[in-house]
């Protein structure tokens, strides 16, 4: 070193051992006042900034900020007041010498450093191949969200592995910046969803993926995101975004449609809501030619409907007699020959314009003729239809439909779209290419839409919008401009928080979503003209031409009813406890947003315990409203083995903290049909927990208050909190590992080491003959005694000391057959589950006798009890507010 550099060098360090002090003491604002001093002061602050960073100590775990990051960001702001800072006019060797020092700050894991260190040392000049390299080094040390971001910087992508740079990404579920990383790339972006719908393939192993990283450690929760259902939606939603072909995520379809197909036999068979003629418009386009949802079908259709159903369906597709379930290949001996093939898709039934009787008394019905509905598909129809609709002051009652993909393919394009005025409803064909396409059908919708003089009347009118942009990309380019819309679906939701509380005059009080038929636009139909809605054809395929008379009177009642329901509530607001300007009534996403303000201030200052259960439905036809729990009236204090309940597998999550906390709960697995939770309720008496859709029909088969719905999007561990303050449930720490977690049973043997340390040995798991000391006393030590905390009338409980089982039955050690190590329940001692080195620590073990699962009294207690200390408090607070 010459002599010149030493005075800048000593000045360098000076600077950054006072920066470290003041650091040390929390003086941030000296730190920066310093730091811009220093910059000043300096020959050579590009090389002074390198030198603070690289003595500055890395970022600490939990740590916001660091050192080096404030003083980076100070450097920043202070070069825009001195420009001339920079490496122009530099001799190359000392640019070259500035940039790799500055490449090699990049490895310390700072992700804050890249942005400004890459602009100021202009790092994309370098050799590309050096940049590739220190790329690599970064991914050897595991600092993946590094290398992406400088990759993304630098545009490296394409010269790069993309699975080697995302797939950890998305293990460590940063799928976020993976998307990034691909972004603008459509090889790069098709690949990426290729991946990730390789993973939902039935033989996917994470366990093998994760070899692929074994330094690469993954939380619970970063591993429970890989299941199917969860990456399936990650592929859907990758799919619409990126404009990806469906074909090249052939598991993500199959599973979606093989769900659909779930849905579409819940829908006819267990809800009889679906006609014949839809359902088989609909499984034939779900199945299509895929052999493996063919035998699907024929094995849903034995166990809801019937083997000669199953029969007709298996020949008509021709599934392999080894692939049938038992008893369907003789019941196709057995089908006379009018009953095969091609006989189970021919059958329509008749369709007269009038429906039946009974339904003319039960729904509400078009007040028109069948002549005053029209069916438009050319210009000349249509200029009918536009004499009518733009008039000023004219009030238009607005729907669309369009084929339900039931979420197997991207959002749909709307293949009818119904305007009703008074006497008169128009349903434009949008199937018909050279009319839908045609400019004056584009200016008409246009016009209509923006037109602030015409009222156009819709029920969650969002997701008819969105499919309006999937239809007419115009719309994405000039945007659609939207004036004089009054969406009754928010006005809905106001009638319905106006009406709790008040006396029952006007409509009925009750939330929206209620009941097995009625809910949405249904019930608002129902509560204000009498008679809801018949939705039968709902879920009808739209894009089917001729279109029968069932859809066409449907369609025409979707938009007419509209008028007849703004009309009566304009002639009497006060009836309905609405305002008497309709239009006034604020959109659903503002009142929402008003009212999770309001809750969120309540429950900050402790206010929260009796919030109110509300519903709020989302948008678009056919979606179910989500209903979002808070506290109902408290009744008698409920130890946590009173509470019986079965959690829907969307609340999985739930179920296992609720069994931890000694809730006894069944779950369902993720391909059982939420009948089955129903069904269970009724048989055993248990309370269903479930969230989104299936809630309305759930909360019709089972009894008043024994069906609770809960908000999915929120975490399992609040879903708990929610659920025991629902019920006053009264928890106690000897409550918590009560039940086993794995199979919910309530029953345990004590087990002492020396006798598991013998079975061991003799079953092989123990090398060499470890010294076991027996344990002293331990029947007096571990006999269940009256804990302080039992309840009056209780069971005797263990006192302090291991926990597992603390309000559990007993089981004696005879149980245990000690040849077989098997339990009367059928299972077996899991001995390949017991570390031979936790003998010495372990006095006690406690095995469940119903699965044979082992546990052993340890720290994972003492976290448990940390974790749920506030569920905890709210139990003993909801017992003294009694």
């Amino acid at each position: 070193m010459n002599n010149s550099s030493q005075p800048e060098v000593d000045d360098n360090a000076d600077l950054l051992g006072c920066l470290l002090d003041l650091w040390n003491r929390k003086e941030q604002e000296k730190v920066r006042l310093e730091a811009r001093m220093g910059f000043s002061n300096s020959q050579d602050p590009l090389s002074s900034l390198l030198c603070v960073l690289e003595g500055c100590p890395g970022r600490l775990r939990g740590k916001a900020a660091s050192l080096g990051q404030c003083v980076l960001m100070e450097f920043v702001r202070w070069r825009q007041s001195h420009p001339q800072v920079s490496l122009e006019g530099r001799a190359p060797e000392q640019v070259h010498g500035l940039q790799l020092r500055a490449l090699g700050l990049l490895s310390e894991a700072q992700p804050s450093y890249i942005g400004p260190l890459l602009d100021m040392y202009q790092l994309q000049s370098l050799d590309p191949a050096l940049l590739l390299g220190h790329v690599h080094k970064l991914l050897a040390l595991g600092c993946f969200k590094e290398a992406a971001l400088i990759s993304i910087k630098l545009k490296l992508q394409s010269a790069l592995d993309m699975e080697q740079v995302c797939v950890p990404l998305v293990l460590l579920d940063k799928l976020s910046l993976a998307e990034s990383y691909v972004q603008g790339h459509s090889h790069l972006e098709e690949a990426l969803v290729k991946l990730l719908d390789s993973w939902c393939a039935p033989n996917f192993s994470l366990a093998q993926l994760r070899r692929e990283f074994p330094d690469l450690s993954l939380s619970h929760h970063q591993a429970e995101r890989f299941q199917p259902k969860i990456l399936s939606k990650q592929v859907f939603r990758l799919m619409e975004r990126l404009n990806i072909d469906p074909a090249l995520c052939p598991n993500s379809v199959t599973k979606r449609k093989l769900d659909s197909l779930r849905f579409l036999m819940y829908k006819r068979f267990v809800e009889k809501g679906m006609s014949e003629e839809n359902w088989r418009d609909h499984i034939q386009a779900a199945v299509a030619d895929s052999p493996e949802l063919q035998v699907h079908l024929v094995e849903l259709l034995v166990r809801h409907c019937s083997l000669s159903v199953a029969a007709q369906w298996s020949l008509l597709y021709g599934v392999p007699r080894e692939r049938l379930p038992l008893g369907v290949w003789d019941t196709q001996q057995s089908l006379p020959p009018a009953e095969r093939g091609e006989s189970v898709v021919s059958s329509i039934s008749a369709d007269p314009w009038d429906p039946p009787i009974a339904d003319q008394e039960r729904y509400y019905q078009l007040p028109i003729a069948k002549d005053s509905v029209h069916f438009l598909h050319t210009q000349e129809e249509l200029e009918h239809c536009r004499q009518m609709v733009l008039q000023p002051g004219t009030r238009v009652g607005m729907d669309m439909e369009w084929r339900a993909g039931f979420g197997s393919v991207p959002r749909q394009r709307v293949a009818l779209i119904q305007l009703a005025v008074p006497e008169q409803v128009f349903l434009l064909d949008l199937c018909e290419a050279e009319f839908a396409k045609h400019d004056r059908t584009v200016e008409f919708i246009r016009t209509l839409f923006s037109d602030p003089k015409i009222l156009k009347l819709g029920y969650g009118m969002s997701g008819d919008l969105k499919s309006l942009l999937a239809t007419w990309p115009q719309f994405s380019e000039q945007p659609l401009a939207v004036d004089g819309v009054l969406d009754l679906l928010s006005v809905h939701q106001q009638m319905q928080r106006n009406c709790r509380g008040r006396p029952r005059s006007g409509p009925r009080a009750v939330e929206v979503g209620e009941g097995h038929a009625e809910k949405g636009l249904s019930l608002l139909v129902q509560q204000v003209l009498g008679k809801p809605l018949d939705k039968m054809e709902q879920l009808s395929n739209w894009e089917r031409r001729p279109l029968r008379n069932s859809q066409l009177r449907y369609a025409a009642v979707d938009a007419y009813c509209l008028l007849e329901v703004y009309l009566t509530l304009s002639l009497d607001p006060a009836r309905f406890h609405l305002p008497a300007d309709l239009r006034s009534v604020p959109s659903g996403q503002t009142a929402r947003s008003k009212e999770e303000k309001r809750a969120r201030k309540e429950r900050e200052k402790g206010k929260g315990k009796q919030a109110r259960c509300r519903g709020v439905p989302s948008d678009g036809p056919g979606g179910a409203g989500r209903v979002q729990l808070g506290a109902a009236r408290l009744g008698a204090p409920l130890k946590p083995q009173q509470l019986r309940v079965v959690c829907d597998n969307m609340l999985q999550g739930l179920g296992r903290f609720l069994r931890c906390l000694g809730v006894d709960v069944l779950m369902l697995e993720n391909g059982d049909d939420h009948s089955r939770a129903a069904k269970l309720a009724r048989e055993e008496g248990r309370v269903i927990l479930t969230s989104g859709q299936p809630y309305q029909t759930l909360k019709s088969q089972v009894g008043e208050g024994r069906c609770l719905a809960l908000d999915c999007t929120e975490r399992a561990r609040d879903q708990t909190a929610r659920v025991l303050r629902h019920f006053n449930v009264q928890l106690t720490p000897d409550d918590i590992f009560s039940r086993c977690q794995a199979c919910n049973g309530d029953e345990y043997m004590r087990l002492p080491r020396e006798d598991m340390a013998q079975i061991l040995r003799e079953r092989g798991y123990m090398q060499g003959q470890t010294e076991v000391k027996p344990v002293e006393n331990w029947e007096e030590q571990y006999e269940p005694q009256l804990s302080p905390t039992a309840l009056p009338g209780e069971a005797p409980v263990a006192p302090e000391g291991p926990r597992y089982g603390s309000r559990c039955r007993w089981a004696p050690a005879s149980d245990l057959d000690r040849q077989s190590l098997r339990f009367p329940s059928g299972a077996d001692l899991q001995l390949h589950t017991v570390p031979p080195g936790l003998l010495p620590r372990v006095p006690v073990f406690f095995i469940c006798t119903a699965c044979g699962k082992v546990f052993w009294d340890g720290s994972h207690f003492e976290r448990v009890l940390n974790q749920f200390q506030d569920v905890l408090h709210i139990g003993e607070d909801t017992l003294t507010s009694q």
